[in-house]
This record gives structure tokens, C-alpha cells and sequence, in this order.
């Protein structure tokens, strides 16, 4: 299992924050760092930086860890102006970039930017559209492209990745979603969801990689999930306790509800066995999800934790 670390810059943060987190991430071990791509947080606005222009910055300033935009949504950027972008951070990261793509949700942010959010089926015909285009760039698929949305003439767009880029599709649809990374991704991403969703998700996905002549097992799959972990009972009895106040809830409500919707918690030896449940059922990769400011990561519990959960 791999393990890797989610931040989400839009809740706030500057630059050096996301710096310390990913050289934290680095040392403990961790394998990847993810960021969001969002210019708000909900309605509300706070320092929310850039996300593919701090990978840039990233790319120089780490040496070992893989970074990924998890996801931009195609409703920001024309396909020409991602595959680009991600050829360059390929280059400036040697190779350890991964491109994360996704049909954009976030009304508020599209609203507030005057940038066009689409309904969902043309978005999703738009991310089938962008996927294949991208594909066509990096020299996956010969011909160019020509859509209904985006065209791309029969060139050799230059630079390219050094090796095979990881495009990772990540979303929560039952069938389209997956669809689409059984056609184009190497990695298909998906929040924390019970078995039973991961299963239908995974089915739908090799079913269409299998008609393709995919190899299904060349798809990594990840998820992202929080995580509420205390070295023992007490510890985490009392972050549940603090859990549970800041939302008026009763404590055992909200394991109950962590429970379902397998968000990691519990003690490190029945987090590490909640993981390992997810490997069993087909995940090769888990991002530790973190919905907090920046500035207020404890980075010098990534060790710890890493070393709790298997890592």
C-alpha cells in the first residue's frame, strides 16, 4: 500500500505553508503530495493559492516525493494550456508529476470568477474530450484530435513526458466516472466510500478497460479519506470527544457515521486494519485527507503516522 498526504489550499495558506507540509511529507516517507485546485472555499474567500503554479515551485524545492493536482477541473483551462502545463512540471519535477483531471462541481467559485460551469453532461463530455486530447499531446494516440469542444491538429507537441505521465480521473459518479478511467486514467481516484460503492465503481471501470484491451491491473486506484487516529483508546476517545462538540453531536453518532463512510479512525492498529480492508478490495494508494488551514497542519506528526498506519 502507498500512502500519501491531501491538502485542500483553498481553505487557506500561503505558498511556504504547502512548502513545509510537502518537505514534511518528503522526510517521513510518504510517497505522494496531492493539493486541490479550487480558488474558494465554498463562499467564502481566504488566501487560496494557485495549484498548478505551487507544484512549479514543488517540483524544484522537493527531490523524491511525487506531486499531483487532485483534480483540476476542466472547466479552468483549455486541454491545450493542461497538457502543457503538466509537460513542463514532468521536466521541472523529473518526472514525478501527476495530472489529476475532473468535470469541476464548485458553483460558487465559477459564479464569483465569471468562469462557465456547464451542466454536468456537457462537462462530462468535455472531460471525455480534454482526456483524449491530452492523450493525443503526449503521443499516446497518433492523428491529433478533433471534437465537438477541442481540436488538436496532427503534430508533435513538444515537450513531452520523459516517461508515462500518471493521469489520474477522479470523481464520485457510479458509471461514468469510472467509464472514463477505464478509457484513459492510470490512476482513478474516489473519496472514502463503503465497500459495497467500491466494488460497483471497480466493476464498471474494468469492464470498460477489458473492452478496450486494457490492462486493468495497470489502473491504480486510490482513495481519500480523513483521519481521526490516537496512538491509543484515550487519545482518540478524546479527539472523538472534540469531534463530536464541534458538531453538537453525540460521540458515538460520529464514529457511527465515520464507521460509514470508512473514514479512517480508531486507534493506529484498527486504522492500519481499516487500510488493509481497502487493499484487500482492490486500493493501492491512500491519501490521508486534511481539511484544516495550512498554517495549522501538525506536520511533525506525519512520521508517527505514517509509521502507525504500515507505512
Amino acid at each position: 500500500m502507498e500512502f500519501g498526504v491531501m491538502v485542500e489550499p483553498q481553505l487557506g495558506g500561503s505558498y511556504d505553508d504547502l512548502l513545509a507540509i510537502a518537505l514534511a511529507a518528503e522526510q517521513a516517507g510518504f510517497t505522494s503530495l496531492a493539493r486541490s485546485d479550487h480558488y474558494l472555499a465554498g463562499e467564502k474567500s481566504v488566501p487560496a493559492t494557485e495549484a498548478l503554479t505551487t507544484l512549479g515551485g514543488l517540483a524544484r524545492e522537493t527531490s523524491a516525493i511525487k506531486l499531483a493536482v487532485l483534480v483540476t477541473p476542466i472547466t479552468f483551462r483549455h486541454p491545450a494550456v493542461i497538457a502543457k502545463t503538466a509537460a513542463t512540471l514532468d521536466e521541472m519535477s523529473g518526472g514525478r508529476f501527476e495530472l489529476g483531471v475532473g468535470t469541476g462541481w464548485m458553483e460558487s467559485e465559477h459564479r464569483v470568477f465569471g468562469i462557465d460551469l456547464p451542466q454536468m453532461r456537457m462537462r462530462f463530455s468535455m472531460l471525455f474530450e480534454t482526456l483524449a486530447y491530452v492523450h493525443a499531446a503526449f503521443g499516446r494516440t497518433s492523428g491529433g484530435y478533433v471534437g465537438r469542444h477541442f481540436r488538436l491538429e496532427d503534430i508533435e507537441v513538444l515537450p513531452r513526458p520523459a516517461g508515462m505521465m500518471p493521469i489520474v480521473v477522479g470523481g464520485t459518479g457510479m458509471k461514468r466516472t469510472p467509464a472514463l478511467a477505464g478509457r484513459f486514467a492510470d490512476e482513478y481516484n474516489m473519496f472514502a466510500c463503503d465497500a459495497e460503492t467500491l466494488a460497483a465503481r471497480l466493476e464498471v471501470m474494468t469492464s470498460t478497460a477489458t473492452e478496450l484491451g486494457r490492462d486493468r491491473a495497470a489502473i491504480k486506484i486510490s482513495v481519500m479519506s480523513s483521519a481521526v487516529i490516537g496512538e491509543d483508546e484515550a487519545e482518540y476517545r478524546e479527539l472523538l470527544g472534540a469531534a463530536a462538540a464541534a458538531r453538537n453531536k453525540d460521540p458515538d453518532e460520529v464514529a457511527a457515521t465515520w464507521s460509514e463512510r470508512r473514514i479512517l479512525h480508531g486507534t493506529y492498529e484498527q486504522a492500519a486494519e481499516q487500510i488493509a480492508a481497502y487493499g484487500a478490495e482492490g486500493v493501492d494508494r491512500v491519501y490521508i485527507q486534511h481539511f484544516d488551514p495550512l498554517g495549522e497542519l501538525r506536520t511533525e506528526d506525519f512520521t508517527r503516522q505514517l509509521r502507525g498506519l504500515g507505512g
